[in-house]
This record gives structure tokens, sequence and C-alpha cells, in this order.
């Protein structure tokens, strides 16, 4: 059922903003309760608010800036950091494993509504978005656009190397299908537990 969804309908965050609320830089909808953007400055706080996360997801390798840190505990945010290095050249190898756990988070709808975001909401965000669009079975054209979109004018063809060779069997494997957003596409052994009851089998 509908448990852990904290809300009908996902909130668009562009639905009558008010001009004084500021949307962090790079902000989107990824899909129903996950959202992608740069570092949230103090300015942006009011605005995150209005989406009632549940959870923010960080990619950034320094400390999480106390700020922020005193803006969820303010309003019972839960902070997942999974420090990635930038893929600038010479190539730094981004952590497979790290990705993985990153999307584990993703794909566990307890914490949703979620917020991902690395410095500016381009390259590790989207190395990180990239991998989810495999997930939910895009074309890597798709898949490709998307991150150039965001990462513009600088796309890093690391980072879409990146995107392209990353296995998601770990994550399917390892994935609660208990917990899991239901999604009209998902890749392939890992569906949402709609059908059976283990009791009745």
């Amino acid at each position: 059922g509908n448990t852990y969804e904290p809300m009908s309908t996902p909130l668009d965050p562009f639905d009558e903003v008010p001009e004084e609320m500021h949307p962090p830089e790079n902000l989107a909808m990824v899909c129903p309760y996950i959202y992608r953007s740069g570092m949230p400055k103090k300015r942006n706080f009011p605005f995150l608010k209005k989406l009632r996360l549940r959870s923010i997801l960080t990619l950034i390798l320094e400390e999480y800036p106390p700020q922020n840190q005193k803006f969820l505990e303010a309003n019972g945010i839960r902070l997942f950091q999974f420090g990635v290095a930038g893929n600038k050249e010479p190539f730094a190898d981004i952590s497979e494993d790290v990705v993985c756990e990153a999307l584990l988070t993703l794909l566990d709808r307890r914490n949703h509504p979620i917020l991902v975001h690395c410095n500016k909401g381009k390259h590790r965000t989207g190395c990180l978005v990239g991998c989810l669009r495999k997930l939910q079975e895009w074309t890597n054209t798709s898949i490709f656009d998307e991150y150039r979109r965001f990462s513009a004018p600088k796309s890093r063809s690391m980072d879409q190397q990146f995107i392209e060779l990353f296995d998601v069997r770990p994550v399917l494997n390892r994935a609660d299908a208990r917990y899991l957003p239901v999604w009209p596409t998902m890749a392939s052994g890992c569906k949402p537990l709609t059908e059976s009851d283990p009791d009745n089998e």
C-alpha cells in the first residue's frame, strides 16, 4: 500500500511559487517524490520547506554546511551523504559501490520525498540520476540527453561512460521489494511486491 507516501500526489516544485521563494540552482523533479538540485543556500530554505522533504541525499565530499544541518534538524529531514569526487580529468574513479548505495537510498520510498544534490546539481547529480534512469529502463540516448541538458555547457565524457558501463544488477539484487517506488518502468527483477502475500503461499 501507500503507507510511506507522504502526499497523495507529488508536489510540482514550480506550482504557484510565491515571488519571495527561491528554488535552489538547477532544481527539477526527477520523478515523483525525487528532486535534484545544486547545493541549497539559506535563501532556498523557505522553498525547500514547501517540498515537505523527508530526506536529502548529498554527493559532496566536504562536511555538510552547519546552516544546512540546522535546517535539516529543525525540519526533521534525514541526511544521507555519499561523498563522490567530481569526475574531472585525470579521471578519478567514482566508486560503483557508493553509487549502488545511493541508488538503494533512492529506491526506498520510506526516504521520500528526497532531494539529491551536489554543489552545482550538474555532474555528480547527473551521474546518479543517469544510473537511476537505467533502472527505469531509459535508452542511453534519452539518459545522455538529460545529462547534457543539466551539465551544459561542460558535459563530461567520463561521466557518460560511467553511466553507460554501470551495472544495475547489484542494485536490483539488493533492493527491498517491500519499499520500492511504484514507477511505470523498472528494470526486470525489480518490481514492487503487490500481488502475493507471503501468508497466502
